[in-house]
């Protein structure tokens, strides 16, 4: 093992930030994070504060004071979160000396948080992507024709803001009357976007990492199979796929990334259109995932990758990675699998427990199980309240399901619909 004398100070919550921990922790970095004290990155064993002591104040406002006084004279920055991965970017030169990081530039990551500038980007780029359409007024909305409602949804420009208020992701509408109503609570402007039909098993992912030489070091496919909520919500089962079949997705991928000189570990969702058999990019994450220890459990460790690479240390390209290998998040899959019962055909028991078999589960970790205790602790206290799996979890969150009607009024729409996060 390599001897990294210099620490990484990680921000974030929930599953990615006990993620990077792990992987970074047995690697044989020295990690030290800065988040909730009631997280469940908190019960790692790879989890230590800085020498500042309480972080309860820190926030990605005053990242740069903290950092000046943390009592770190070195460390790399790992960001976990939109927010962070913005205030890493925006940090002043003349902390560069001290911290360091691999990351793209705060305008690309602003490009990557706003939805209608990574809309206009794709569009650029001739990328194939939904159809997306900035809505600033009642009157433009009203100027569209039915039919672009019809299998579409409404979605902010800021998805972590529009979350903070709303607890969902957006809105879900069948026409242009629907769609008008919710502006009785929604702030303009938004965006009309069209939905893509398909199954779980339609939605890809290509994750990896590129360096400061403009070098993809690492790429690693994985398919989702099962999602909660079913129809716009979140991977709960999924399994590593080979390249070779998400081919025309990861060209696309690295040639964008090549075009805008990226820098940093990225997560891009993907789904493959039935309809002309296009990989469709839905969004990309510039900054580690839910799953980011997954990736490294299947041999492509973004992690390290980065932090040899924030160090202008030689980074290794891995060209080959374990397919086939499955993972979950068992307390969201529960939720699946309840709801996939009352579908047809429906989902026996049985053949849940048997699309299980020889599956990683994303938190629990035999060398490092109190996080998925405690997260599982958590939920029994609260009786697994739908929504408390995913919360308790932490990250970003997700569309509702197609299941929710917009002909309610948007107040029981919010109601019907708590915040879950995005995996």
């Amino acid at each position: 093992m390599e001897d990294y004398s210099i620490p990484a100070l990680v921000f974030g919550v929930g599953v990615t930030l006990t993620g990077v921990l792990r992987t970074l922790g047995q690697a044989g970095v020295r990690v030290y994070a800065v988040c909730d004290r009631a997280d469940i990155a908190t019960r790692s064993r790879w989890y230590e504060p800085p020498p500042c002591g309480d972080t309860s104040l820190v926030t990605p406002a005053n990242l740069a004071t903290f950092l000046k006084n943390c009592g770190l004279q070195r460390a790399v920055l790992v960001p976990c979160s939109d927010d962070w991965a913005r205030a890493v970017a925006s940090l002043p030169s003349a902390l560069n000396n001290r911290f360091f990081s691999s990351s793209p530039s705060v305008e690309l990551v602003d490009t990557m948080v706003d939805k209608w500038r990574f809309s206009r980007l794709l569009e650029r780029s001739q990328v194939p992507h939904p159809t997306t359409q900035l809505i600033d007024s009642a009157e433009a909305m009203q100027r569209l024709p039915e039919s672009a409602f019809r299998g579409a949804f409404l979605k902010p420009l800021s998805s972590a803001e529009f979350a903070r208020r709303h607890g969902v992701k957006g809105f879900t509408v069948e026409s242009q009357a629907e769609a008008l109503s919710l502006l009785n609570v929604l702030d303009l402007p938004v965006m009309l976007q069209e939905y893509i039909p398909g199954p779980p098993t339609s939605h890809f992912f290509v994750e990896g990492f590129r360096d400061r030489t403009g070098v993809v070091r690492g790429l690693l496919a994985r398919q989702r199979l099962r999602m909660f909520p079913l129809d716009l919500g979140n991977s709960s089962l999924m399994q590593s796929v080979p390249l070779s079949e998400v081919a025309p997705a990861a060209e696309s991928l690295t040639a964008l990334l090549d075009r805008l000189a990226y820098r940093g570990v990225f997560s891009a969702e993907f789904k493959k259109d039935s309809r002309d058999g296009q990989f469709k990019i839905l969004e990309i994450n510039a900054r580690p995932w839910w799953y980011v220890e997954f990736a490294s459990r299947c041999g492509v460790d973004v992690c390290t990758m980065s932090y040899r690479d924030a160090l202008d240390l030689p980074v290794t390209s891995v060209t080959d990675y374990q397919a086939g290998r499955r993972c979950m998040m068992f307390a969201i899959d529960m939720l699946a699998f309840h709801a996939l019962r009352g579908k047809e055909p429906a989902l026996t028991f049985g053949e849940w427990m048997e699309s299980l078999r020889n599956a990683d589960d994303a938190l629990f970790s035999a060398r490092d199980p109190l996080p998925a205790l405690s997260h599982w602790g958590k939920l029994l206290r609260q009786r697994m309240v739908p929504g408390a799996a995913l919360s308790s979890a932490g990250g970003q969150f997700c569309v509702p399901s197609k299941s929710v009607k917009t002909s309610s009024s948007p107040s029981d729409q919010l109601a019907q619909v708590g915040p879950v996060r995005r995996g």
